[in-house]
């Protein structure tokens, strides 16, 4: 009906102006909605339509308020069309229409909700991505359910979507985790000398006794390979000189070992967060690795090809024995350094190569999901995005708030570092991933997020994520009861047709609503509206539910009740299917 309406309005605009102005429709035609009411006092679909024209034609907006409503009412397709406040066009529906939404839902089921607005347009999302020198820590889990939940909804609503996961497996942090996991084999043997800066844990004791236990070598082979006494270096007193020294003293003793430890334990890390993820209802088309850019003295590679197109171009320049590029120009504060004066790439020259290579994949859209310290970053992303001949707007990046883990009223850490923090697995292994999903994404993303661990565990109304499992639940158990081989499709409204029964009223009115939450939620990259709205439509339902005996009702209206409800229920579970969480039938 909503599409019905959208082509009539836009029939009206072209009557309004000559073809000179036709610019300005479309103008309008960008700028205004069409959506469900608020509520039932205001009909059933209300547009601005009328308040977006006048402003831009320089006509008063009542007057064409006027001259659509006569229009729409001429077509006798509505039970009611008036103006209101300063332009509005509230429209009610013939009861009929109005209920048919039921058999809709009961009809398409899962599919009720989903669109093409998307068009096809191939879309990248890049998201968690990190470091892969230890577990994930419930600070990713923020990024993974938003990723995950993001690229759902825009597959809902008709975009190719590809998930990707960006391994950076080359660089200081993989050297860091190498050096770690060799001094925890060899701990014993060199009276456990652990630096400062090394990543601790018990994770990387696992990964030295995994690689002793798979390759079959023994402490003894290791320290008679390393010649661990030549570790006791004359160090500064500076953490970072020392890990550094270290790493250099390691490479230079065996590198053969070194590598052999680096693979290893990059693989080990890599496979516990995949696994960790798949725990987390989270998937991914594409897993890639940093080192797949290749190297720097390479021609071929890309991160080469990369500095050589920016140089060509005039937008990367030598300077001080350094490459840099203008990043100045797309409103960074300064240039940056792709390549130090030693010759060594950037993180900042992988990340361009990546983002090339991104483009060079033929995506429509770039959207990066990162952490929101990332924050600076961005610009100079979006200079070398533009310096590589495309534009900045194709990428588009949202920034994720941390999340603080609450437990027993106490705040939990979560520095890998250290390796004192409580992982997503454990978090997955206490709630469970579905609650754990769901409160991730019960704010929006760049916000700080305090998860109440007690309070997702809890079964009161305050825990909104037991709350919409419980009404769906309820749902169940009532057909169910009602008779659980029914064929709902085929039940009787009547009653409700008629208006005999119009106790459901505000839930058909509510569950007309979804298709525009999961739009909006689409274009606005916002999985928590979502969230909202189970929300408001779960209270609605256990409202309806504490003030009516569903199955005490007459013959005449319990097979529409049935209906509608079981409508309820199937909007539910799309919602939370939508946010990659399982809709719970028994309670």
């Amino acid at each position: 009906m909503i599409g019905h309406i959208d082509k009539e309005i836009n029939s009206f605009l072209l009557s309004l102006v000559d073809r000179k102005n036709k610019e300005k429709i479309n103008t309008i035609i960008e700028k205004y909605s069409i959506s469900i009411t608020e509520t039932l006092d205001n009909g059933h679909i209300t547009t601005n339509v009328c308040m977006v024209a006048a402003s831009i034609l320089k006509l008063k907006p009542i007057e064409l308020a006027s001259k659509l409503v006569e229009r729409l009412s001429l077509l006798g397709l509505f039970e009611i069309v008036e103006a209101a406040g300063p332009g509005f066009i509230n429209i009610t529906l013939h009861r009929k229409d109005f209920v048919s939404i039921i058999n809709s839902i009961n009809s398409n089921k899962e599919r009720y909700g989903e669109s093409n607005i998307g068009n096809g347009k191939k879309i990248q999302i890049e998201f968690v991505s990190a470091n892969p020198t230890g577990p994930l820590h419930v600070g990713h889990g923020r990024g993974a359910a938003y990723g995950d939940a993001i690229g759902r909804i825009l597959k809902a609503t008709g975009f190719n979507v590809q998930k990707e996961y960006y391994i950076n497996d080359a660089g200081r942090q993989i050297d860091i985790l190498t050096a770690s996991v060799i001094l925890k084999i060899i701990s014993k043997e060199v009276n456990e000398y652990f630096p400062q800066n090394a990543y601790k844990g018990e994770y990387i004791n696992e990964i030295g006794k995994n690689f002793i236990k798979k390759t079959k070598v023994s402490y003894q082979n290791l320290e008679s390979v390393l010649g661990v006494q030549k570790l006791f270096l004359d160090l500064k007193n500076d953490d970072e000189k020392e890990i550094d020294a270290v790493i250099l003293s390691l490479k230079n003793l065996n590198i053969d070992l070194w590598d052999s430890v680096k693979k290893f334990s990059v693989k080990e890390i890599v496979d516990s967060i995949e696994n960790d993820l798949k725990k987390f209802n989270v998937s991914f088309n594409n897993w890639f690795r940093e080192s797949s850019l290749g190297n720097i003295n390479d021609n071929s590679s890309t991160i080469a090809s990369s500095i050589n197109k920016l140089k060509k171009d005039g937008h990367a320049y030598e300077k001080d024995n350094a490459i840099w590029l203008n990043t100045e120009a797309s409103g960074d504060d300064k240039h940056r350094v792709l390549v130090r004066d030693d010759g060594r790439p950037t993180y900042f020259a992988s990340d361009v190569a990546y983002h090339k290579d991104k483009i060079d994949r033929g995506f429509d859209k770039l959207i990066n999901v990162w952490g929101a310290d990332h924050h600076g970053y961005i610009k100079r992303i979006e200079a070398s995005i533009e310096a590589l001949g495309s534009k900045k707007e194709k990428m588009i990046v949202k920034l994720v708030q941390f999340a603080n883990l609450y437990k027993n009223g106490k705040k939990v850490k979560m520095s890998t570092r250290s390796g004192d923090f409580f992982t997503l697995e454990n978090l997955i292994d206490e709630i469970g991933s579905d609650a754990s999903r769901f409160y991730y994404l019960s704010k929006q993303a760049d916000q700080h997020l305090d998860f109440d661990l007690d309070l997702a565990q809890s079964d009161s109304k305050e825990n909104i994520f037991y709350y919409i499992q419980y009404a769906h639940a309820r749902i169940c158990s009532l057909i169910y009861k009602y008779n659980k081989n029914v064929d709902i499709k085929n039940l009787n409204l009547s009653s409700i047709e008629k208006n005999s029964y119009n106790q459901c009223d505000e839930l058909i009115h509510e569950i007309s609503k979804y298709p525009d939450v999961v739009t909006k939620a689409s274009n606005t990259l916002q999985p928590h509206l979502i969230i909202f709205y189970l929300r408001d439509l779960s209270q609605l339902f256990h409202s309806y539910y504490n003030d009516n005996h569903v199955l005490s009702e007459s013959n005449e209206n319990i097979e529409a009740i049935i209906s509608c409800l079981s409508s309820v229920g199937i909007v539910i579970s799309n919602g939370l299917n939508l946010l990659g969480i399982k809709p719970i039938e028994k309670m």
